[in-house]
């Protein structure tokens, strides 16, 4: 005999289910806004006041929002208004390179609540466990929290941990982060979940939330610091590549440069020589410029800031950004053939540092070199963009957890 079918706990439309989605809907409104009146969540969510009335109060109880206040400047009586607990969970962000690891944690609303930097340049890099550890209380105990009120972490390294053999690709210049059982190591280590990403694709993740490509689904972003790469946003999610070294575009290729072999031993490739910060120190000697070459980065960001102050009054400082642009564009060019992007990001501090001069000249090499026509923007993220991505990845997660009150 045919039994009846009954509603069980989580089947789609039931009220249990209703309920979750209209309380996860109201937590994403109060996340985007900041404090709402009830009246204003229930316009804004379709709610009646009775059910909006419900649906906080269920909210307050469960701990995850808090009564802030009441309205004030309108006619009428004032209204209470309703905001995110932020102390209802936490999520901790890394940003590691060869130099130090930056921490942060952050509560649930986005706002960190407390930051620490471990130096490590000149270690072995045989304490990698340690160093993450260290790095990771150093910001917790600055938030004034413990590491079990932390939910979830997430690593940003440069390279990518190949899903096949548990170690770290392209990236021999980060010591002791190429152990095959670092992972483990990790896990038995920390107090809670993690994840790791590349950090060019954590400051994607940062500027498709809180940046220049907020709204764009299809977007690509060039990084240059201590190595150029690349994060590929199609259809709204990273492409990350088979092995993870989808966007490792200073292996690139390109004219101009002699053809680089084993690109992973010499940690460097036709797009890195042609436009990493290497070669700007190098452009600036030729066009006349006195400059040191190292370090590095500072050099090729200061050379860049002065070229974005001086260059209609200095001739060298435009042929420099004028060279610059057109070996950025050489590679961008081929991105952009396979990819057709309908944004590109421009981020790094090197690339910062050459601002809306340097911007506007890739974008004229490029319209020269590419079949279409991407629209170039600067980054919009501020400060740490890697550690930001990192945090917002962290709280992805941790708030579609919390914020299910299906559980």
């Amino acid at each position: 005999m045919a039994g009846t079918s009954q509603d069980t706990p989580g089947t789609p439309g039931t009220p249990s289910v209703l309920r979750a989605m209209n309380d996860r809907a109201a937590l994403d409104l109060l996340l985007e806004h900041g404090s709402l009146s009830r009246t204003r969540i229930g316009k804004l969510t379709g709610l009646s006041k009775p059910t909006a009335s419900q649906l906080l109060a269920r909210l307050e109880a469960a701990g995850l929002v808090v009564v802030t206040g009441t309205s004030a400047g309108r006619p009428g009586p004032s209204a209470q208004l309703y905001a995110l607990n932020a102390r209802a969970a936490y999520a901790a962000g890394l940003d590691v390179n060869e130099h130090r690891v930056r921490a942060a944690v952050a509560d649930i609303t986005g706002a960190v609540v407390g930051e620490y930097e471990l130096r490590t340049g000149g270690r072995t890099g045989t304490g990698v466990v340690r160093q993450v550890g260290d790095a990771l209380d150093g910001a917790v105990k600055a938030a004034g929290l413990t590491a079990g009120e932390v939910r979830r972490l997430v690593i940003g390294t440069p390279g990518a941990f190949d899903p096949a053999t548990g170690r770290l690709r392209y990236a021999s210049h980060l010591p002791g982060w190429h152990s095959p059982t670092l992972l483990a190591e990790l896990a038995a280590a920390l107090p809670m979940p993690f994840e790791y990403e590349n950090d060019v694709n954590l400051v994607a993740i940062a500027e498709q939330r809180l940046g220049a490509a907020r709204g764009h689904a299809d977007f690509a972003l060039l990084w240059n610091e201590e190595g150029i790469g690349a994060a590929l946003v199609l259809g709204g999610r990273l492409h990350r590549g088979f092995t993870g070294g989808a966007g490792e575009v200073g292996f690139l290729p390109v004219p101009g440069t002699p053809l680089v072999r084993q690109v992973t031993k010499a940690n460097s490739g036709g797009f890195q020589e042609l436009a990493g910060v290497q070669a700007i120190p190098r452009l600036a000697l030729d066009v006349g410029i006195d400059t040191p070459e190292r370090p590095y980065v500072p050099v090729a960001s200061d050379l860049l800031a002065r070229a974005a102050q001086a260059h209609e009054d200095d001739s060298r400082y435009a042929e420099l950004l004028d060279r610059y642009a057109e070996r950025l564009a050489t590679g961008l060019a081929s991105l952009v053939a396979v990819l057709d992007p309908e944004l590109i990001v421009l981020s790094g501090g090197v690339l910062v540092a050459g601002g809306e001069p340097l911007r506007a000249r890739v974008q004229s090499e490029l319209a020269d070199l590419a079949a279409s026509r991407p629209r170039l923007v600067l980054t919009a993220v501020p400060g740490a963009p890697v550690l930001r991505g990192a945090l917002e990845s962290a709280l992805a997660t941790t708030r579609d957890e919390v914020f299910d009150t299906s559980r």
